[in-house]
This record gives structure tokens, C-alpha cells and sequence, in this order.
């Protein structure tokens, strides 16, 4: 029964939010393809869904076109356009996965789906975490909700991403694998929405 009512909400909740903003997604295209002419207004990428299955997931394009760096990003790096860094500030480029949301690859609240090359990092009860739907947020997503500026303040990034940020994003993610409801999850999308930890 819980299953049946996330799914509900997960439907009402993301074409609600296609139709609401439609008219705002219109016009961060537009705002896209104006300062970022060359390339593509969505960035497309193949990341790992529940159960190990990779799916396609969809955002607005924060980055330069054709870029090249590691699958961690860090405020102020130059492969981030100005207006990608307004974007992914207040979470804009997000808003397309609702798309996926209504399509059944991810789910309003769960962990954050990883590249495969993330993914493959979850051993033994880890892995349970993939029994999960990603989500668009989650509790680790709030926890770290300035990860970009936490990376930004650190002098190797990816060695602290690895070491310190993703096994506690495990962590997090694990415990919500055990403890997740219904309520907790309303709990998430409104802490969310409100930008509190």
C-alpha cells in the first residue's frame, strides 16, 4: 500500500509540476539558448536506477558544451557557465527530471542516482540501497545541500568527494533504505522545497 501511495504521489506531484511550470521551463530554455548558444539546452545522462537498471536522466545544461573533468563538480569551476551556476544554486536544473519521475525511473524522494562508476562502489548490504528508486531529493541530498561549496573549500576534491562525502551519502541512504514512510518522505519534499536541512 505505501508502494501504491508513493507512485500516486509521485505521478499528481511531477505532471502537476510539468504543467504548473511549463511556462518557466519555456523560459529557462530560452535563457539557456541566448547565453549558452552552442550546445544543447538538456543535459542528458546515463546513470544507474533502481535495481542496477541504467536509465537516461534529464537536467537543464549548467555546463560549457563539450566539456572535460570529473563527475565531481565544485563551485567556481570554469566548465560551469554563470548561468548554469544560477541554475544549479537554487536547484533549476533539476526540474526536468520530473520527467522522469512520471515516467517510473525515479521517484520524487530517494537517494541520488549515481554514474555507474559510483554504483559500483556499493558492496554487500550497500547495495540494498539500489532496491530503492533514485530520487530528485532525499536525505542525503538535504544533508548536502552545499556540497559544491563544500568541495570548493577542500584541496583535493575528488579525493574528499570519495573519501569522506559519498560513504557518508551511503550512510545516509542506507538508513533511509531501512526507515523510509509515506510521511517521512512529505517530510523531505517540503524541507526541500523550503531549502532547510
Amino acid at each position: 500500500m505505501r508502494k501504491v501511495a508513493k507512485r500516486a504521489t509521485d505521478i499528481v506531484l511531477s505532471l502537476t509540476g510539468l504543467i504548473v511550470l511549463s511556462p518557466f521551463f519555456i523560459f529557462i530554455m530560452l535563457i539557456i539558448k541566448i547565453r549558452m548558444p552552442e550546445g544543447p539546452v538538456f543535459f542528458i545522462q546515463e546513470r544507474i536506477g533502481q535495481f542496477g537498471r541504467p536509465f537516461k536522466m534529464i537536467k537543464f545544461r549548467t555546463m560549457v558544451k563539450d566539456h572535460s573533468g570529473v563527475s565531481v563538480s565544485v563551485r567556481g569551476e570554469s566548465r560551469i557557465t554563470p548561468t548554469g551556476a544560477i541554475l544549479r544554486k537554487f536547484k533549476i536544473d533539476e526540474l526536468p527530471e520530473f520527467i522522469n519521475v512520471l515516467m517510473g525511473q525515479m521517484s520524487l524522494v530517494g537517494p541520488r542516482p549515481d554514474v555507474a562508476g559510483f554504483a559500483d562502489k556499493l558492496v554487500g548490504e550497500e547495495r540494498k540501497i539500489l532496491e530503492l528508486k533514485p530520487g530528485i531529493t532525499g536525505p542525503a541530498t538535504l544533508v548536502y545541500a552545499n556540497e559544491e561549496e563544500i568541495l570548493a573549500s577542500v584541496s583535493n576534491p575528488v579525493k574528499y568527494n570519495e573519501e569522506i562525502i559519498y560513504p557518508d551519502k551511503v550512510r545516509i541512504n542506507l538508513e533511509y533504505y531501512y526507515h523510509n514512510s509515506f510521511l517521512g518522505d512529505i517530510k523531505i519534499i517540503i524541507r526541500t522545497f523550503f531549502f532547510k536541512k
